[in-house]
């Protein structure tokens, strides 16, 4: 009897999952017939956010429907995937985030989801080079001088969150390689953190492009720019490795992601449409402006680089030490 209601049980979830896949396929038939959630796992005014909100308008306009922006900032972009993980697989809810959901696996012990199993990739768009910044007024001329400056007092540096690559990277810079006496302070997007260091609340920030605008604009200073090479959009700023670290690069990115079953036929059209926006004046304008390189590419392109990204932030957070309960 018991092995009959077993069975039974099993039945009736298999037919209510093969409804809802029938019912998810059809929906996909008319793609999009109402507005669709873009979850940006960051705050307003960040990396994430500024580039998400950007492609998402381009890919509605072409689209005829709206794609509404909804920011849940919180957790190194974990709040806002776990979200979207627990969406229904229809393209109506879709994550936009950072390098920082490739970190997550190795940091947090239970973040409720699977990024290699529970989400299906859909393109990235662009990606830019960490940046060590603080406020202009501050004494020291590059972050070699400020590293020197901060030995023997403790510091606190900010990023987009716990977990982000900005967090790793700068905690591995700081504490691992320098040896300062560094605490991060994590905020909930690069928008907030440039805040706190506009007000004087923290001194040093390490952010991908949230803090660009103001550094050009003279009221932050950068000292020091995370990739192999001197960026366009500051090219007065040097590299780390001019600053004493050799090799040392950290790049962010910024990449949309759908629930894990999602129809082929919905990823592909927004992965076209995504690719599409990337080629649009305004969008490589944008790019420029903010010392970023644009990624356009295939979904399964898209796939196989997170699967690389999540092993090599696997390595570094095991450097760090670093790990969230």
């Amino acid at each position: 009897m018991k092995s009959k209601r077993r069975f039974t049980r099993v039945m009736v979830a298999a037919g209510a999952a093969a409804l809802l896949g029938q019912a998810v396929a059809a929906a996909a038939q008319g793609y999009p017939d109402k507005p669709v959630r873009i979850v940006v796992a960051f705050a307003a005014g960040g990396f994430a956010d500024g580039n998400g909100r950007l492609v998402a308008q381009k890919v509605s306009e072409r689209l005829g429907q709206p794609f509404v922006i909804d920011n849940r900032g919180g957790a190194g972009g974990t709040y806002g995937a776990k979200i979207v993980a627990d969406a229904t697989p229809d393209g109506y809810s879709i994550l936009v985030t950072t390098a920082a959901s490739t970190v997550a696996p190795s940091l947090y012990k239970n973040i409720g989801f699977n990024l290699l199993k529970d989400f299906t990739p859909i393109a990235n768009t662009v990606s830019a080079a960490g940046v060590f910044s603080v406020l202009a007024s501050h004494p020291a001329t590059d972050l070699k001088d400020y590293i020197q400056r901060s030995r023997g007092r403790q510091i606190n540096f900010a990023t987009a969150g716990v977990g982000t690559s900005s967090h790793i990277a700068a905690d591995y810079l700081l504490r691992v390689l320098a040896k300062l006496d560094a605490t991060h302070v994590p905020f909930k997007g690069g928008g907030p953190a440039v805040v706190a260091v506009l007000g004087g609340q923290i001194e040093l920030l390490n952010s991908s492009g949230a803090a660009l605008a103001h550094i050009q604009a003279g009221r932050m200073k950068g000292l020091a720019v995370a990739s192999l090479k001197r960026t366009s959009s500051m090219p007065n700023v040097p590299t780390v490795e001019e600053c004493g670290f050799p090799g040392f690069q950290e790049r962010s990115w910024v990449g949309f992601f759908a629930p894990a079953g999602t129809p082929r036929a919905i990823v592909n059209l927004l992965n076209r449409e995504i690719n599409r926006a990337l080629t649009q004046k305004d969008v490589i304008a944008n790019a420029n402006v903010r010392g970023m390189d644009l990624h356009p590419g295939s979904a399964d392109d898209f796939s196989r680089f997170v699967h690389a990204e999540v092993a090599k932030w696997a390595k570094m957070v095991k450097l760090t030490g670093v790990r969230v309960e």
